[in-house]
């Protein structure tokens, strides 16, 4: 493939410490190197271990990992009140794929910030999107086997979407390959969930 047909991506990931947004990044960069893509990841997190915002970026077809407001082509929403925070990240008719599941960050833990209502949520996103999905990502993580695998359902609603250069199952693949096998086995359920939840 030439330097003119390698497909081009700018994925903005957030979410709050402990739902797995870096090992969701992490996935997506080993995914798109087994299927021959250039890839370029990078991780902006605060307080994590307590709750605190945590951004990555992922990149395919660009040199740097970085991503300016307006740029990014899809943003992935691990926590819904992130997900509005970071919209101004998103290009105009961009892709927004968020969980509809709070898990209280700490601004609104501590009362400096209230969380809107998922509906304001997603008003707020149609405004900005050129296509917006929501599902409930904590719940099919636990369908799955742990509410930690909620980060691997909205890859699988991602992938569902072809959003993607490369399809479920090279995530599929590289779940297996990076992950001890029972480990493995309830996140390759939360993909399957998170890709049927969307079809």
């Amino acid at each position: 493939m030439s330097a003119l047909q390698q497909p081009r991506l700018r994925i903005f990931m957030t979410g709050v410490g402990g739902q797995g947004t870096l090992t969701a990044t992490t996935l997506l960069a080993r995914a798109a190197l087994a299927a021959g893509l250039p890839v370029t990841s990078g991780e902006i997190h605060g307080m994590a271990q307590r709750g605190g915002v945590v951004e990555s970026t992922l990149l395919i077809g660009y040199k740097s990992p970085k991503i300016g407001p307006g740029e990014a082509d899809i943003l992935l929403g691990f926590e819904p009140l992130e997900t509005l925070r970071a919209l101004p990240y998103l290009k105009p008719g961009g892709m927004v794929l968020s969980s509809t599941e709070y898990l209280a960050p700490l601004s609104v833990a501590c009362g400096r910030e209230d969380n809107p209502d998922i509906e304001t949520i997603k008003a707020r996103v149609g405004v900005c999107a050129g296509t917006a999905r929501f599902l409930p990502c904590r719940s099919l993580g636990l369908q799955a086997g742990a509410v930690q695998s909620g980060n691997i359902a909205l890859l699988g609603a991602l992938c569902a979407l072809g959003a993607l250069p490369f399809g479920v199952d090279i995530l599929a693949d590289t779940v297996r390959a990076t992950m001890k096998p029972k480990i493995a086995d309830v996140n390759l359920k939360a993909l399957e969930l998170g890709a049927a939840y969307l079809a």
